[in-house]
C-alpha cells in the first residue's frame, strides 16, 4: 500500500496546485449554462410545462417542449427525451434497433462497448445477432486515437455496415475518454471517403457538459445518453435521451413506442419539473464533479497511486480511474466512498456477480437516485490491475469530505 501523508495537507496542496484547472472548468460551465438558459428562453418554458399527463399522453406539452429544449441544447434537428427509457443501455438499444435491419451490421470503432451493451449486440435472446445483424470492431491505436485507415478499409470491405458506433467514455478500460473534436474529425474523414449512407451513433454517457461542444454538433446522427448521469443534474429520477437528425430520432421514437405513434404518445403523470430543473442545474453539477475528480486524481497521485487521466490533463468525461494494483486497497477505497455517502452510509459493499458483467463487481452508490453516477459513486471489476472507476459528486465539498475519509482509511 502506498504511503499516505496527512490528508488535509495533501488536499490543500492539490487545490493550490490545480487552481488553474478549476478556472477552466468554471469557464466551460459558464458557457454551457448560457446555452441551456437560451434553450429555456427560446422555448418559453413556463410552469405549465412542468406538469404531467396521464393516459395516452396526446398533447403532453411538458414532454414535447422538453424534447425541443434538448434539441436546442445539443444543436440538433430533433430530440427524444423520455422517463419511459429505463437507462442508458435501453436508450442505446432503442437507437441501434431503430437504425439497423437484418443483413446489416454495426461497427464499433472504439473497441468493445460497455459490458452491458455486449448482451444487446450478441446475447442469447433478443439481441442484434438474433435478428440477423452483424458486428465488427476496431480497437483504438496505442495512443488512444482512431485507426483511420483500418476503419475505411473495414467499411469498404463490408458493405453491410450501416452504423458506425463510438463510445465516448472508457467503460472498464484504462483508455482516456475521447475528445469531441476527435469524434468530429473521424466523422468528417469517413464521410469524405465512403460514398454510401452510414449512420454515426455516439454513446455520450458521462460526457455531457464536460466540454463546450457535444458530438451532435460534429455530424453524429444520434447522440445518446442517460438522464441519471450528467445531463439530469442529479434530479432526474430515471430516463434517457436520443438527439440527432429528424430521420434518426423519428425512427427511434417509433422503436420506443410503436410505428406511426412515435413521440406523439407516452404519458408521465408525475410531472417534468425534475427533468427541466435537473437540466438547468447540470452545467454547474458537472463542474462540481469535474473539480472533485481533479482533486481525487491529484491527491491519489501524491499518495503513490496512478490516476487516469492525469490530474493536469483535459477531462472529456466525469470518470477518474485509480490504479491500485492491490485488491484490498481497491475494496477499501470503494467501501469508504459508500461510508461517506448521504444514503446507505452504513452499508458495506462487497464484490458480487452483477448481471451483465464478466467478473465480480464492487460498487459504492449511496445516492438519492439509485445508481445515479452524477452523484459521487465508484465501482470496479475485481481483476488485476485493480482499477477503481470514480465518478460524480453533486457538490465539491462532498467529494472533499469523502476524500479525507479515504486518506484516513488508507493510512490505517
Amino acid at each position: 500500500m502506498a504511503y499516505v501523508d496527512s490528508g488535509i495537507n495533501l488536499i490543500e496542496e492539490a487545490e493550490k496546485e490545480y487552481s488553474h484547472i478549476y478556472k477552466r472548468i468554471d469557464e466551460i460551465a459558464y458557457y454551457n449554462q448560457k446555452k441551456v438558459l437560451e434553450a429555456f428562453r427560446k422555448n418559453r418554458i413556463a410552469e405549465r410545462h412542468l406538469k404531467g399527463s396521464s393516459g395516452y399522453g396526446y398533447g403532453d406539452i411538458g414532454r414535447d417542449s422538453l424534447c425541443h429544449v434538448y434539441a436546442d441544447v445539443f444543436k440538433t434537428e430533433a430530440a427524444l427525451v423520455s422517463p419511459l427509457i429505463a437507462n442508458g443501455t435501453h436508450a442505446l438499444t432503442i437507437g441501434l434497433f431503430a437504425l439497423l435491419r437484418s443483413g446489416e451490421a454495426l461497427y464499433s470503432v472504439t473497441g468493445e462497448p460497455y459490458d452491458t451493451l455486449m448482451g444487446v449486440i450478441n446475447g442469447e435472446s433478443g439481441s442484434l445477432k438474433e435478428y440477423g445483424i452483424g458486428y465488427y470492431q476496431s480497437d483504438l491505436n496505442g495512443s488512444g486515437g482512431f485507426k483511420f485507415d483500418e476503419i475505411i478499409d473495414t467499411i469498404n470491405t463490408h458493405s453491410e455496415i450501416k452504423v458506425v458506433y463510438v463510445t465516448r467514455s472508457r467503460g472498464y478500460t484504462s483508455r482516456k475518454a475521447l475528445k469531441v473534436t476527435d469524434l468530429g474529425a473521424l466523422i468528417a474523414y469517413v464521410k469524405e471517403r465512403v460514398d454510401r449512407k452510414l449512420y454515426f451513433v455516439v454513446d455520450n454517457c458521462y460526457g455531457e457538459f464536460t466540454q463546450e461542444n457535444e458530438p451532435s454538433e460534429f455530424g453524429a446522427d444520434l447522440t445518446i445518453g442517460s438522464l441519471i448521469k450528467n445531463i439530469g443534474g442529479g434530479l432526474a429520477p430515471t430516463g434517457g435521451y436520443l438527439v440527432g437528425t429528424v430521420e434518426a430520432v423519428e425512427k427511434a421514437a417509433f422503436r420506443l413506442t410503436a410505428p406511426g405513434l412515435g413521440n406523439e404518445v407516452g404519458s408521465y403523470m408525475y410531472g417534468y419539473q425534475n427533468y427541466y430543473e435537473g437540466l438547468f442545474l447540470a452545467p454547474h453539477i458537472v463542474a462540481n464533479a469535474l473539480k472533485g475528480s481533479v482533486l481525487i486524481g491529484a491527491v491519489m497521485k501524491k499518495c503513490g497511486y496512478h490516476p487516469i487521466p492525469e490530474p493536469e490533463e483535459e477531462m472529456n468525461d466525469i470518470i477518474r480511474s485509480i490504479v491500485f494494483n492491490d485488491e484490498n486497497d481497491l475494496i477499501k477505497f470503494i467501501q469508504t466512498i459508500q461510508k461517506y455517502s448521504p444514503i446507505d452510509s452504513d452499508v458495506l459493499p462487497e464484490p458480487w456477480d452483477m448481471p451483465g458483467y464478466n467478473e465480480k463487481v464492487i460498487m459504492a452508490a449511496g445516492s438519492f437516485v439509485g445508481g445515479a453516477s452524477i452523484e459521487l459513486s465508484a465501482d470496479a471489476p475485481i481483476k488485476p490491475p485493480y482499477i477503481a472507476y470514480v465518478q460524480g459528486g453533486l457538490t465539491y465539498e462532498h467529494v472533499k469530505i469523502a476524500l479525507e475519509g479515504i486518506l484516513s482509511e488508507l493510512k490505517k
